[in-house]
Order: C-alpha cells, then sequence, then structure tokens
C-alpha cells in the first residue's frame, strides 16, 4: 500500500486522513495495469479524459513515475490524427470498444502534462509529450465551429459531429489553457491557439444557445466554472441559481435532473469548482457529504440512489476517487493542482468582446 506518509498532502479533516488517502490512492493504483492504463476499474473500459483524471490524482499524492506511465500510454496509442478513441476493453489498446474520438477526450491531455510539469519539473517529460500534445489540439481545433464552439467528435469514418456540448467545450477551454502554458514554457508561440480559446470562452460565457441543451445534467451547470471559462460574480450567480436543484444536503450533487441519483464525480468536481471562485467552505461541505460513497478499500461507487437506498451502479471507479484526491488537493495548495484548477498562472486568450 501506498505510504501515508506520502499523503500528507491529502489530509483534509472530516474528509481524508492520511491513512485513508494513502488507501485511495493503492486503489488507483491497482486498477493500473502494468502498461499503464488507467481503466474506471480491473475488467472495465479506459476512456482518455478518466485515464488523464486518475493519472493526475497520482502526481497529488506523489505517484509521479505511475503518473508518467499513464501519459506514456497514451502517447504510444495515439490515433494518426492526433486522436484516441472514446473507448478500450480493460484499457487494452488493441480492443477499442467505441471507435468515436470526442474532442474533450482528446484534448484532456494537455491538462494532465501541464499538471504533471508542475509537479516534477521534468523538462524532458515535456519534451516527450509535446508531440502528442500539439497533435491532439490540432484535432481538436479542426472541429471548432465559426461560433467558437467545439464539436463533439469524429465518428470512426471520419464524420464531424459538430453539435457542441457546453461541458465538452468548457473542458477544451482549459485544455487550450493548460496547451499554451505548455507551448509557452517550450517558447514556441501558438497564436492560432490563443484566437480558438477567445473564441471559444466567448461562446461559452455568452452564448449557451450554441451548445446543446443538457440542462438537466449537473455538469452543465459547474463546468463553465471548473473549466475557468466562467468566474467571479458570474460565476457566483450561476452556481446559486441551481444550487437547490441539483445539491441534495447530506449526499452531494445529483447527475441528472430529476433523477434522485447522487454521484461522486460530480460531487468532488462541483467541489473543485466552488473552491476555484473561492468558495473553499462550500467546497468542504460537499467533499463531507460524499463519504457515505466510501467504501471499505478506499475507493468511491459512482452513485447512489437516495429514492432506493441503492447504491448504483456497484462499481469503484478510478476517476471518482481521482476527483475527490484531486479536490483535497487543491483545497490543501498543492501547487501544480491549483495551478491547474485556479487557472492564475494560465493564458488569458483573447479579450472576449473581441469575438462579437
Amino acid at each position: 500500500m501506498t505510504s501515508p506518509g506520502r499523503t500528507e498532502r491529502l489530509v483534509l479533516p472530516g474528509v481524508l486522513t492520511a491513512e485513508q488517502a494513502a488507501r485511495t490512492v493503492a486503489g488507483i493504483l491497482a486498477a493500473q495495469r502494468p502498461d499503464g492504463a488507467i481503466p474506471w476499474f480491473r475488467g472495465h473500459h479506459l476512456d482518455p479524459w478518466d485515464h488523464t483524471e486518475a493519472a493526475m490524482a497520482l502526481d497529488a499524492a506523489g505517484e509521479h513515475e505511475r503518473a508518467e506511465a499513464a501519459y506514456e500510454w497514451l502517447t504510444r496509442h495515439q490515433n494518426p490524427d492526433g486522436s484516441w478513441y472514446a473507448a478500450y476493453a480493460d484499457g487494452d489498446a488493441e480492443a477499442p470498444t467505441d471507435r468515436g474520438r470526442e474532442t474533450n477526450f482528446c484534448a484532456y491531455l494537455a491538462v494532465g502534462v501541464w499538471h504533471h510539469f508542475l509537479s516534477t519539473g521534468d523538462e524532458a517529460f515535456l519534451d516527450r509529450m509535446w508531440p502528442a500534445v500539439h497533435a491532439a489540439v490540432t484535432f481538436v481545433l479542426e472541429l471548432q465551429q465559426p461560433g467558437g464552439e467545439i464539436g463533439w467528435k469524429r465518428e470512426d469514418d471520419g464524420t464531424p459531429v459538430n453539435d457542441a456540448l457546453l461541458t465538452g467545450s468548457s473542458s477544451v477551454y482549459q485544455a487550450l489553457r493548460c496547451a499554451l502554458a505548455l507551448a509557452d514554457q517550450r517558447e514556441e508561440p501558438q497564436p492560432d491557439w490563443e484566437l480558438a480559446v477567445g473564441r471559444l470562452g466567448h461562446a461559452i460565457r455568452s452564448h449557451p444557445e450554441r451548445f446543446l441543451d443538457k440542462a438537466r445534467y449537473s455538469m452543465d451547470w459547474y463546468y463553465p466554472i471548473l473549466g475557468g471559462a466562467v468566474r467571479g460574480a458570474e460565476a457566483r450567480e450561476r452556481i446559486d441559481a441551481q444550487w437547490e436543484h441539483f445539491v441534495v444536503p447530506g449526499l452531494g450533487v445529483r447527475c441528472v435532473l430529476p433523477n434522485p441519483w447522487v454521484t461522486g464525480g460530480e460531487s468532488a468536481e462541483l467541489a473543485l469548482a466552488l473552491w476555484a471562485m473561492g468558495e473553499s467552505e462550500r467546497a468542504v461541505q460537499i467533499l463531507k457529504w460524499m463519504q457515505h460513497l466510501r467504501a471499505e478499500d478506499g475507493m468511491y461507487w459512482t452513485g447512489y440512489v437516495f429514492d432506493d437506498d441503492a447504491i448504483w451502479p456497484r462499481e469503484l471507479t478510478a476517476w471518482t476517487a481521482g476527483s475527490l484526491l484531486l479536490a483535497v488537493a487543491a483545497l490543501g495548495g498543492d501547487e501544480a493542482t491549483t495551478s491547474v484548477f485556479g487557472g492564475e498562472q494560465l493564458p488569458k486568450g483573447l479579450d472576449p468582446d473581441c469575438c462579437r
């Protein structure tokens, strides 16, 4: 098991002790394959976004070699067009189960690589990862629409799906800013990326009609904040407007309205968004509430149906545990995690007024 001494930065009273954090990290490590892949859990599928989130949690816990192995898995199995498939059976690169190529899945490598670099200062790692990041961003920006939003995906036959998801585009916004930070670190300016960030941020903040209507999903509520496109008074207004609809006191955050189902991933991500907008007390409260999803092995159940008093689905996912660890790391002041999700050190992109 991971030593509690390596997870002292992940201690948060009422949420995690050092020993509990070590058990959670050990659970993610147990899910990781020898080749570096991190599926949801062994026997289930891997998607590149959740794989990266789990790798970031490993870095927050000081497991830098295992995190690096996860990123190396992505570089080895990147498609020629810069993408990855949406799902691989148990993380087996030879067994994709969904050959769609989703833009936010592909862009998120940049977030993980920037987080790892900030965690380790490893310039050689950055040099190895840069071609994969550049190719992934190129793939993603080919699906940017005239209004700035990012098309959802390409089908297996290459057909673009130009409809845009607010959650996905918000995640891409964060990823593009991290990619620009990587470019700055390498002294390789990417002016086209800067233009893309400005257009995308403006679409997220000012043009909800450019995205598919998924307002029933809590991610569409908080992801513009988590991704960094919305902050300040606008963020507080956004959170307060829907708080009573999505937050279930004592249990966590609903995944989708009106279902009586709270989920650990959404709860932890909302906590991270709250921290990013300066609402640490509410963030800690959400994390305390979601501890009813913690299993004996230190992992977290995906969700709980409170009308039926039932854990559902019966799965303990690496990405749920990873999201919890990242929220705790941010609240605990882990420098790499606060930089990535706080956004103070990330490029701002263009003034949104230029894109009206």
